[in-house]
This record gives structure tokens, C-alpha cells and sequence, in this order.
């Protein structure tokens, strides 16, 4: 190569160098500027601060229940059938089921199971979906199109109604057994999101320049692609939390979720439903609690869209 073609070469490479740099440079304060307007939009709300209070306390229900409780549902003698279905009392706030177990034990040591079901679900369905996502939208082609078709798939499925059919056959059990099977019926709602917003931003400057450069595509995808793409699928993911508790709940009360020894809200409801008329505490205490958690989830996924989403500004 002669000198003179070195030399123009040169400044060619540098002036797509310092395009790909500005265009960054750009995406980033975007980016930023995103994150800064929606705190400031969250720091306004105060359903934002509701909702937080409300998770933190379930959080800290779950992962230290003997705070709140001097006993454990998992001990001997903790039920005792003389004290079936008693009501609240000063020393049993919530009063007693069926089996003589003290319901507000049973609904603090609950919590951890409806958090494991909903925190790893979310983030399962999330990575799945989101990495799937991302092929499909970079890639294009015969891959887009089977993962695409694949999705279809699944959408046609209801959760409930998928979630009961594989019960059925392998059987359910525990926490992460019911986030698994969920996770498996729940990606396709964050990939739909993660490669409509791939399609979107892969012709922009700050991509086209990378490629430009020589960078890989899993640079491409994961340095230049996915900061700027996160912002749906975190609202998402949010707003899913509550919806997997729930899920948990209602396939736990048909009793093909979470199983006995096993503590869950839902078997707990289930439990009580034919001595409500007789017993209404029984059911309403952890129904109440369900109630609770699945609204905070929802309130906090409410305003993290309205502070996130750009659309809805």
C-alpha cells in the first residue's frame, strides 16, 4: 500500500472513530438523562414510597421471618387440633385454621415462598426473554422468524392454563419448581418487548458506527444495544412481579402448585374455603396478606412505567 493511500486511509479510520465516539457519547447522556428524569418523576409520587415501605417490610419478611414471629410453623407441636379454627385472640392476632396452626406464623413464614416465586420467575423470564430478544433482533432472517413463531406459540398458551397442564404431568412441590415451570410459559412477553426495541435502535448511528470499527456483534449487542433497551423491559419485569404471586397463589389453591409441607398463601386460602361462612378469618387474614403484596407490586410497577417509559411521559 503507497504512502498516500495510508494517508488517506488514516483519517478515514479517525473520522469514524470520533462519529462512533460522539454517537456514544450521545446514547449515554440520553440514557442518563432518562434515569435522572425518572427518579425525579419517582421521588414526586407518593404511591412510589407506598409501595416501597410495603416490600421492604415483605422482604424483610422473608428473609428473617423469626423477626416478626417468636415461632416456627415447622416446629413440634405448633398445631394443635383442640384450637381448630379459633378466632383472633390478643396472643393469636390472626386466630387459628383448620389445623390448629396460628395463622399470622403461617402468613409471615408464607411470604418467602410468593417472594422466591415472584423475584425468580421475573428475573428468569426476563433473561430468557430479553437474551432471546436480542438475538432475534440482531440476527433477523430465518432466526427471527423461528423465534418469532416459537413465541406464537407460547402466547397462545395462558399462563394459568400452561402452569396446570405441566403441574398435572411432572407435579409441583415447591417454590422453585412452580418459578421454573412459570418462567418457562412467561419469556415470550419480554422478548416481544427486548426485539421490538432491538429492531428499533440497531440502525442508529452509535451501532452503525461501531460496526463500522470492526466491533463483534456481542459488543455490539451488550455494550451499544441493551443500556439503551432496558428501560421497557424493567418496567415489565416490575409489573410481573405481582402477576407470578398471584399466579403461584391461584395454582397453590387448586393444589397443583406449592405442596404441603410447604407453606403457601394460596393453600392456605384453599384450606379455608369451606368453613368461611363459619371460620371467614381463617381465609381473610391470608388473602389480606396476598392482596397486599400483589397490589404492591403493581402500584410500584405503575410508576416506575410512568417514570421510565418514554412513551408515557
Amino acid at each position: 500500500m503507497s504512502e498516500k493511500t495510508i494517508e488517506k486511509t488514516a483519517p478515514a479510520e479517525g473520522a469514524v472513530s470520533d462519529k462512533a465516539t460522539a454517537a456514544e457519547e450521545k446514547a449515554a447522556a440520553r440514557q442518563a438523562s432518562l434515569i435522572r428524569d425518572g427518579w425525579e418523576i419517582l421521588r414526586k409520587r407518593p404511591m412510589f414510597y407506598i409501595s416501597a415501605f410495603v416490600i421492604v417490610i415483605l422482604l424483610a419478611l422473608a428473609i428473617a421471618p423469626g423477626l416478626f414471629t417468636s415461632r416456627s410453623p415447622f416446629s413440634d407441636g405448633f398445631c394443635q387440633l383442640q384450637n381448630s379454627l379459633n378466632p383472633p385472640s390478643s396472643g393469636h392476632m390472626f386466630g387459628y385454621d383448620v389445623q390448629g396452626c396460628d395463622i399470622y406464623t403461617r402468613s409471615v413464614f408464607g411470604t418467602r415462598n410468593s417472594i422466591i416465586v415472584g423475584v425468580v420467575t421475573a428475573l428468569a423470564t426476563t433473561a430468557l426473554g430479553g437474551l432471546l430478544g436480542i438475538i432475534a433482533g440482531l440476527r433477523g432472517g430465518w432466526v427471527d422468524t423461528i423465534l418469532s413463531r416459537v413465541t406464537e406459540v407460547f402466547f397462545a398458551l395462558p399462563l394459568i392454563v400452561g402452569a396446570l397442564l405441566i403441574m398435572s404431568i411432572v407435579g409441583g412441590g415447591d417454590a422453585w419448581s412452580v418459578s421454573l415451570i412459570m418462567a418457562v410459559l412467561g419469556w415470550p412477553q419480554v422478548f416481544r418487548i427486548m426485539r421490538g426495541e432491538v429492531i428499533a435502535n440497531k440502525h442508529n448511528d452509535y451501532v452503525m458506527a461501531a460496526k463500522a470499527l470492526g466491533a463483534d456483534t456481542t459488543r455490539i449487542a451488550f455494550r451499544h444495544i441493551l443500556p439503551n433497551t432496558l428501560a421497557p423491559v424493567i418496567v415489565v419485569t416490575t409489573m410481573n412481579l405481582g402477576v407470578y404471586i398471584s399466579a403461584e397463589a391461584a395454582l397453590s389453591y387448586l393444589g397443583i402448585g406449592i405442596q404441603h409441607p410447604n407453606i403457601s398463601w394460596g393453600l392456605m386460602i384453599s384450606d379455608a374455603t369451606d368453613r368461611f361462612l363459619t371460620s371467614p378469618h381463617a381465609l381473610l387474614f391470608p388473602a389480606a396478606v396476598l392482596s397486599i403484596t400483589v397490589l404492591a407490586f403493581i402500584m410500584l410497577g405503575d410508576v416506575v412505567r410512568d417514570a421510565f417509559d418514554p412513551k408515557m411521559r
